[in-house]
């Protein structure tokens, strides 16, 4: 990997920012996975440049869960399976594990930061392992033998399984906000990872944390929302291939 000199001091400010933190939070969305073959959702190659969004209104769902549930099993539980974490999932895992890093709050619903070994995840749009019953709310596991079905349906009512992660319509579930400001509140330091700006309320977080004296660190290849406005150090980088490099700085191995 060929990296010019102007890259290489911000990688090493970047090292310095985390080595010094006190309370340090990551906060990702969908470029972080981008590099473990998980399709983001916007730009050229996004999802919704194949897909209509209505699939994922949640008042549409409601009304043709018939209609959506072919697609969702498509981009979600196709797409997702066989998916494993990449570098930069790695490396949060390991700076949770040498208490560098606090949590972790992601706008993503695939699981990988888990399966990473991060353990104070906060899933701000929800979880697409877990199914939940529109009519008796029961949760439930995602099974093979519940995608299976052409309409899922809840095992006790009969009702209509919905994926548990926000639809187009729903509101963010309220432990996951809650926790996810309050980190942006407390925290020293933010690490922006994949993540374009363009969703809200979860693009207010990197706003928060600046607003009570933080250090915004974004990783991200393109400009964002975030790049002129918010963050101090924009490292114009794949989540992958800065997670290596600042890894090797500090000694950490992924």
């Amino acid at each position: 990997m060929t990296v010019d000199k102007k890259v290489i001091s911000l990688i090493e400010e970047v090292a310095g920012l985390i080595d010094n933190a006190g309370f340090a939070v990551a906060f990702t969305g969908a470029g972080i996975s981008v590099e473990s073959g998980i399709p983001s959702f916007r730009g050229e190659d996004g999802i919704w440049n194949r897909y209509d969004p209505k699939i994922l209104e949640y008042d549409f769902f409601r009304y043709h869960p018939e209609q959506c549930w072919p697609v969702i099993k498509e981009i979600f539980y196709t797409h997702f399976t066989g998916a494993t974490p990449n570098a930069a999932h790695r490396f949060l895992a390991r700076l949770e594990e040498l208490q560098k890093l606090r949590c972790v709050i992601t706008q993503n619903i695939d699981g990988l930061h888990q399966k990473a070994g991060s353990r104070e995840v906060y899933c701000f749009h929800g979880d697409s392992s877990a199914l939940r019953c529109l009519k008796c709310d029961r949760v439930f596991e995602v099974t093979p033998a519940l995608l299976s079905l052409p309409l899922p349906v809840c095992p006790e009512c009969r009702g209509v399984l919905k994926p548990d992660f926000v639809f187009f319509g729903e509101g963010i579930p309220s432990e996951a906000y809650q926790a996810s400001f309050e980190a942006a509140s407390n925290c020293d330091l933010m690490l922006v990872i994949g993540t374009t700006g363009e969703v809200y309320p979860a693009a207010m977080l990197p706003d928060e944390a600046r607003k009570n004296g933080a250090r915004i660190i974004e990783i991200n290849p393109q400009r964002s929302q975030f790049s002129s406005t918010t963050a101090h150090v924009h490292l114009p980088l794949k989540a992958g291939e800065a997670a290596e490099l600042i890894a090797g700085l500090l000694s950490i191995t992924l």
